[in-house]
């Protein structure tokens, strides 16, 4: 039995859903993950907006460094209310990666 064409209608299957978070519209991720719950792109809600914390480190290769800082949460650098951790079962690294970078360009 020749399995060529069903390899290859696996991987034409099987690539494209392993790549959509790589792909994912930054706006969607944000919200699927619940930042827009705490923050919003031009005004400070709970959290700071992204305006400002992209004001905050401009010129920066920052995006691991906040990348941990979500995934471990924090406080104090944008005032006393801390952001709770977001695990990798809240948002996966790629849309990590993706919401960090979004934010930055803001």
């Amino acid at each position: 039995m020749n399995v060529r064409p069903l390899l290859g209608l696996l991987v034409a299957v099987a690539l494209p859903l392993a790549a959509a978070d790589a792909w994912a519209n930054p706006d969607e991720v944000l919200t699927k993950a619940g930042c827009m719950a705490c923050h919003a792109k031009d005004k400070k809600l709970v959290g700071p907006s992204f305006k400002d914390i992209a004001a905050k480190y401009k010129g920066q290769d920052v995006v691991a460094k906040l990348g941990e800082k979500v995934r471990k949460g924090g406080a104090g650098v944008f005032g006393p209310v801390p952001m709770p951790p977001h695990g990798a079962d809240k948002i996966g690294d790629a849309d990590l990666k993706t919401a960090v970078e979004a934010i930055l360009k803001s």
